[in-house]
This record gives structure tokens, sequence and C-alpha cells, in this order.
């Protein structure tokens, strides 16, 4: 029972991750577009994902809260929502 528990967090890990390696990247860009206009960098949105995915590969910070975030997220989600649980018992 607990080996399947732990399959499936890194499962879940592992695709919000990629979620974050792959599909944050060119949402940035788009919302980013929407809001301030095109990318300072001059390239479109594999300009910046690729500007994101080599700061990533240097180790800096920023890249990597922002890939970790959707797993993040959802664990700030779970949090809330065990302790709403059991602040309600």
């Amino acid at each position: 029972m607990q080996s399947r528990t732990i399959k499936r967090e890194i499962a879940i890990a592992a695709a919000l991750f990629a979620a974050g390696l792959l599909v944050l990247p060119f949402a940035i860009y788009w919302v980013g577009r929407q809001i301030a206009g095109d990318y300072a960098g001059g390239g479109g949105p594999l300009a910046l994902a690729d500007q994101i995915w080599a700061d990533f590969m240097q180790l800096e910070p920023a890249p990597w809260l922002l890939v970790l975030s959707p797993y993040l997220l959802l664990q700030l989600v779970r949090l809330i929502g065990r302790t709403w649980r059991a602040r309600s018992v």
C-alpha cells in the first residue's frame, strides 16, 4: 500500500515538474505578451523558454522556483486542506 502511494506521489511530482519545465515558460510568454507586449529578449516563446532552461541548468534559484511551483502549489493546497479539515472536526 505504501509503495503504491510513493509511486503515485513520484508520478504526480514528475508530471508537475514536466509541466513546470515545458508548459509554464510558454504560458508565461503568452500572458506576458498580453499584458506587457513583446518579450524584451527580442525572440519569441522559444527564446524565453531557452533562457529559463539555460538558467535552470546553471542552478539559478528563480527558474528552479518557477519549475517547481506547480508541485509546490499542490503541496500548499494539500496543507491548507488538511489544516481546514483538522480545524472543522
